[in-house]
């Protein structure tokens, strides 16, 4: 069947000819002067014209055809059924039925391309500067493009010629129907669906993601509009998808529409409770309100930490800390580079017995070299518990050896190490900042001078670096603080090489080992109390043993904002902490009863694609 242009744009036959004579002649070019153009180009914002757009696309996505139905100075209209409002009316200006050129040509279906005064749709070119038009090359009447305020108008007869379509009319309304733009045949295509289209405040929504590229590129990148995983507050919400391919071809956004009314299904802390992963951050404004639980301090294994924090900033090569230990002994060490040349840390081990000695590097996490200090106790922390023993250095009489060496670290940039080990009879350790040109060697160690602490920061050697402590849940929610000086003292020492007494305020590098008693069905989060706080647990419940980095991303920030942890299947649940360099303490370790709580959250959705 073939059709010929002028068909496409005639106006089917109305029995009633009277009323509709008079509304064919608006459609009839004039030659009218154009107005003004300024401030054309501001146009309307792309958030509102998502919230117009995206209940009509969302209704029925996969239409060949897109039909506008508007009737003059009125904000509402139908795309194929679906009601949506403008943000500008059509208009008669100079004589001629005219429509907003932005929003026709979203509500269409259509890309308006270009920027500045040059705008291109379809067959249409439109110069904003002077309010002209022309199709196809050639120029169209004065009059068929207008501004109102900051909106762009066109002719619709123009905009009908531009697109193929086919327009009609019934007293004051005005149909448009045209073709959706076909797109470039090479771009990948977004799609996504939803387990259902109208929810319960607090409901879990589930998406489904099912984009693809037509040869089969790969699905590259992924952006994401108005998406959220439960929405809390009564409303329409639009939810778009964009999607880009191996070869930087993106997607046009695939846009869904839901609803959500009627009986909340759960809170924003009873959702979290339920879906929320370990790493993701979540509502609790009562968090301060809760009871505190105080854990007992049992009897376990100990040994010392050897701390080196000062001064934090050296600007020469020297030793920053140095004392001898032997069987176990945790290390960290805190610096950056201020020599201005690029430089390294190092630990170096000297065997003080008359006979051969062993030193073996039980667990090893470092941060080197970055310049961001809040990645510096976090990436440590990842490693120190994803290690697993290392390497065992033999040492005669005397022999110095490096147990650790840093990157070399540019000027400015920092290194954060958290070592274990275990040494088979006494050894020196010294911590030392050498420019890269020094060997590290005992002759070069010998003749580098002691640097002095910086006042600020706290270096020493400091036993019992171990706590162990045990807590029976009873009532829930409840508390336990860490690091805030009363609750949980900070752990004192002794400075070896001035032999003054130091205190550790905020515990690091101690390790924390805190078993949970009565955790089955229990919910634990992180609360951060002093401020920025990143940095990583480790958790043993029954057989599983995981790390869990915390927060997932960014920092956590607020006490109101706590970071889930994890949620404990066994009864007793082990936690080992460690305080994270770079980050403020006190925290607060807070749990919560898990399991499905009367009065909200009957249902829990388990699909997660």
């Amino acid at each position: 069947m073939r059709f010929s242009r002028s068909s496409l744009l005639a106006f089917p036959r109305s029995p009633r000819r009277s009323p509709l004579l008079p509304l064919l002649a608006l459609l009839t070019p004039t030659l009218t002067p154009a107005a003004p153009a300024a401030g054309v180009l501001a146009g309307l914002g792309a958030t509102a014209l998502v919230s117009v757009l995206g209940e009509a696309r969302a209704a029925q996505p996969m239409l060949g055809s897109v039909q506008l139905t508007f009737t003059l100075d009125q904000t509402g209209a139908f795309v194929n059924g679906t009601p949506v409002t403008l943000q500008s009316p059509p208009r008669l200006i100079g004589g001629r039925t005219m429509l907003p050129l932005r929003e026709a040509a979203d509500l269409l279906g259509q890309p308006l391309l270009g920027s500045g005064t040059q705008l291109q749709l379809a067959r249409l070119s439109v110069d904003v500067r002077q309010n002209s038009a022309s199709l196809s090359g050639q120029a169209q009447p004065a009059g068929t493009v207008a501004s109102v305020g900051t909106t762009l108008y066109v002719s619709v007869r123009t905009l009908a010629d531009a697109l193929n379509a086919n327009l009609s009319t019934d007293d004051r309304s005005f149909t448009l129907t045209a073709l959706r733009d076909g797109g470039n045949p090479l771009s990948p295509q977004a799609r996504f669906s939803t387990d259902k289209s109208v929810y319960a405040p607090g409901e879990r929504v589930v998406y489904t993601e099912y984009p693809f590229d037509p040869d089969g590129a790969d699905i590259t990148a992924r952006r994401w509009t108005g998406r959220q995983d439960a929405y809390f507050q009564p409303g329409t919400y639009t939810v778009g998808l964009t999607v880009t391919n191996s070869r930087g071809l993106q997607s046009q956004p695939f846009t869904r529409t839901i609803r959500v009314e009627g009986t909340p299904a759960d809170s924003p802390l009873t959702y979290a409770l339920k879906y929320a992963q370990p790493g993701d951050a979540f509502p609790d404004p009562q968090i301060l309100n809760y009871p505190s639980a105080t854990p007992v301090t049992v009897d376990g294994p100990n040994y010392p930490l050897l701390f080196s924090d000062s001064p934090e900033v050296p600007t020469q090569s020297g030793i920053l800390y140095q004392d001898s230990v032997q069987g176990r002994a945790r290390l960290l060490a805190y610096h950056l580079n201020g020599l201005g040349r690029p430089a390294r840390l190092y630990v170096m081990a000297r065997n003080l017995e008359d006979r051969s000695v062993e030193v073996r590097s039980e667990r090893l996490g470092e941060t080197a070299p970055t310049r961001i200090e809040g990645l510096l106790g976090q990436v440590t922390l990842m490693e120190y518990f994803a290690s697993s023993g290392g390497t065992t250095l033999s040492l005669m009489p005397g022999q110095s050896a490096a147990v650790y060496a840093s990157p070399t670290l540019s000027a400015g940039s920092g290194v954060n190490v958290m070592q274990d080990l275990t040494t088979s009879g006494r050894v020196e350790l010294t911590f030392l900042m050498l420019e890269d040109s020094l060997p590290p060697t005992g002759q070069v160690a010998q003749q580098l001078p002691y640097l002095q602490p910086d006042g600020r920061h706290v270096r020493g050697t400091f036993p019992d670096a171990v706590r162990h402590l045990r807590v029976n849940l009873s009532s829930l929610p409840t508390r336990i603080v860490i690091g805030d000086g009363q609750v949980d003292p900070a752990i004192v020492g002794t400075d070896a090489l001035t032999r003054q007494s130091v205190r550790l305020s905020g515990n690091y590098g101690v390790l924390y080992d805190l078993e949970v008693n009565g955790a089955a069905g229990t919910a634990v989060a992180l609360s951060p109390r002093g401020g920025l706080y990143r940095g990583a647990m480790n958790v043993q419940d029954g057989p599983i043993t995981q790390t869990i980095k915390l927060p997932r991303s960014g920092n956590a920030l607020k006490p109101d904002e706590p970071v889930m942890l994890w949620r404990a299947q066994s009864d007793r649940l082990n936690i080992d902490f460690v305080p994270a360099s770079g980050s403020n303490l006190p925290i607060s370790l807070v749990f919560y009863r898990a399991r499905t709580l009367s009065g909200f959250g009957g249902l829990i959705k388990t699909y997660q694609p």
